[in-house]
């Protein structure tokens, strides 16, 4: 009898084999920066086939045609017989007659060392790009490295990657083989594979269990810094607290975090931050930020990846539930998958007692001043289904700013409603109990679906009103129900180079500093046709040295309102960075600003609402 249960598990194994797509990822044998991939197909259904790579991916909202990076692409019969293809663009092959097609093969570039080079596309975002950096690191982002073809996203993926000797594999993904040599996978459909990053670096991990989840660090630093276990306790403290503020709508058991730190003489990149997937998340930080500055990074940044586990990952729309690759068709709610998530990941921390009250209320007043440099009456569901349009994507950033404030303002609102009895975190909570990750709801559906499982009515004149309507959100008015208060304030006359000099960046390669692309350029920039892009060298000839960045900041402070001033900076020109000079009279830049106070008198009732705004009871 157990012969014959052996044999026929090997049959089955063998059949599960025979139906799936084995694609190999060769670490080992690197050429020019580049990896070799091998997929092998099981027979073909159909004679003319669309062989992709995605044009986006699910938790970006930017087309970034991941084909670019892929050079070299042969396809093969079964008789080891190149088969001739049509390259449609930069992401789609067509095949025709292709019933014999066995294999495809071709090498992977990695996207961060095209970041500050690529002058035709806009990089892609770190955290989703891929780095490539042999004897160093290999961040996987599956997306980046493995496609699909048209009507097979549902066949099983057998993933076998070939790693260098020493090397370790962070990943949620459970390892099949016992060779040192390789790691093999079973992924159920595409999604899963793309649901499914991993980093391979020298062993630098840990791994520990929290409130019941099984967790692993892995952590690359290019000059050895720092190491897994200095992030250990304030990992492990954060994700306690999450565990708690969700209670049963977290059902995680394990979760994997790939913590790469950009720095040393690897690619200068600037996309720091993060990417979601359901068992894990790839972040990307620089490597000179201090310890205290990381674990409060990973608290903010890791949280808001954690939590979207629960929304849009488990909870969601028909439009990400069957994400299109090829031609991605977007969901009306980044209100809710990204603003509700990043309201989770401030809330959070204040009702788990992480943060004080004053400090959630200072980060709700920067949301405030932050979204007012996006279009205040665009309706958000407008925004979201068209994110990847020109005329939408640089509103896009405004979900973390306004899309948080939405859905604060909906959480007083159902407090104020339900006398305290029910806040946004049980409304997701019920939307979450009646949908599912296997069950979809219909997007022009969601407001019915919310107000079903809340009770009120109410709910959808909010949502007509300040999410799909164009009216803009009144924050004060909502505040004043939980005892805050707004005062007007004037502010210095400020000299820079955006408006808020808190979205500076800091180029380590070229000792410059650098700017978001959605960041608002200050009336004085420009004037003097700075660019977004450009980086700034130096100020009236005194440079950027990072080690002293407090003198040069003094010395933009005692600029006056009509000097003559000369920024030195370097502009993208096609491969190449040109240093210029620009010049110009000094305009400093006057904000009058709101500041957020809790009222020294509140009503009993607002007393009541705050109390169970920041503690989340009852």
């Amino acid at each position: 009898m157990r012969k014959t249960a052996v044999s026929l598990g090997l049959f089955a194994a063998f059949l599960a084999n025979a139906q799936s797509i084995k694609t190999t990822i060769d670490l080992v044998n690197v050429k020019d920066d580049k990896v070799a991939v091998t997929m092998e197909f099981p027979k073909m259904k159909s004679g003319d086939i669309k062989f992709h790579f995605p044009k986006t991916v699910p938790g970006t909202y930017s087309v970034d045609d991941y084909g670019r990076f892929v050079e070299g692409i042969k396809f093969y019969d079964n008789k080891g017989r190149e088969l001739t293809y049509t390259k449609v663009n930069d992401n789609t092959y067509s095949l025709k007659n292709a019933q014999a097609l066995s294999k495809v093969t071709y090498l992977v570039n990695d996207s961060f060392d095209d970041e500050m080079d690529n002058s035709k596309h806009k990089a892609v975002f770190s955290p989703s790009g891929t780095d490539i950096e042999e004897g160093k690191v290999y961040m996987i982002n599956t997306h980046g490295f493995i496609g699909y073809i048209d009507n097979m996203q549902d066949v099983p993926y057998q993933l076998i990657v070939q790693k260098p000797a020493g090397f370790y594999g962070t990943t949620a993904l459970v390892d099949q083989d016992k060779s040192d040599d390789t790691d093999t996978f079973t992924l159920a459909n595409y999604a899963k594979v793309t649901d499914s990053p991993l980093m391979y670096t020298k062993p630098d991990y840990i791994t520990f269990n929290a409130g019941g989840m099984d967790l692993v660090l892995g952590v690359y630093s290019p000059t050895g810094k720092y190491k897994a276990a200095d992030f250990k306790d304030n990992l492990e403290k954060m994700v306690m607290a999450q565990k708690k503020f969700l209670g049963d709508m977290n059902t995680n058991k394990k979760y994997a975090i790939m913590l790469y730190l950009s720095g040393g003489d690897g690619p200068q990149i600037k996309g720091f931050g993060a990417l979601e997937h359901h068992e894990s998340t790839s972040v990307v930080l620089p490597e000179m930020m201090p310890k205290d500055a990381i674990d409060k990074t990973i608290t903010d940044v890791v949280s808001h990846e954690f939590f979207h586990t629960v929304n849009p990952l488990k909870t969601h729309s028909e439009e990400i539930h069957y994400f299109d690759y090829a031609d991605p068709k977007m969901s009306q709610h980044l209100w809710m998958y990204e603003g509700g998530t990043e309201y989770f990941a401030n809330l959070f921390q204040i009702q788990e007692g992480l943060i004080d009250k004053n400090e959630f209320l200072h980060r709700i007043n920067e949301k405030i001043t932050n979204s007012k440099n996006y279009d205040d009456t665009m309706p958000f569901t407008v925004m979201s289904k068209n994110v990847l349009k020109d005329e939408y994507k640089d509103q896009y950033r405004n979900v973390y700013e306004k899309g948080a404030l939405l859905a604060m303002c909906l959480d007083i609102e159902l407090r104020k409603l339900s006398n305290g009895e029910m806040g946004y975190r049980d409304m997701i909570r019920k939307l979450s109990q009646r949908f599912g990750e296997n069950k979809p709801f219909k997007d022009d559906k969601l407001i019915d679906e919310l107000v079903t499982v809340t009770g009120y009515p109410q709910v959808k004149d909010f949502y007509n009103k300040y999410i799909a309507g164009n009216q803009p959100t009144p924050y004060v008015e909502y505040l004043n129900m939980v005892g805050v208060e707004a005062k007007k304030q004037d502010t210095p006359p400020l000299f820079w180079f955006i408006k808020d000099p808190n979205q500076t960046g800091y180029n380590e390669k070229n000792k410059t500093f650098v700017f978001d692309e959605s960041s608002a350029l200050s009336p004085f920039s420009k004037s003097i046709g700075f660019k977004i892009t450009d980086e700034i060298l130096a100020l009236d000839g005194k440079t950027v040295d990072i080690q002293h960045v407090q003198d040069f900041i003094g010395y933009a402070k005692s600029i006056k309102e009509g000097q003559n001033v000369t920024v030195t900076i370097l502009r993208k020109n096609g491969d190449k960075m040109d240093k210029m000079n620009l010049k110009g009279k000094a305009i400093l830049d006057k904000m009058t600003v709101e500041t957020l106070n809790y009222k020294a008198n509140p009503t009993p009732e607002e007393q009541k609402l705050q109390n169970q705004w920041l503690t989340g009871k009852k």
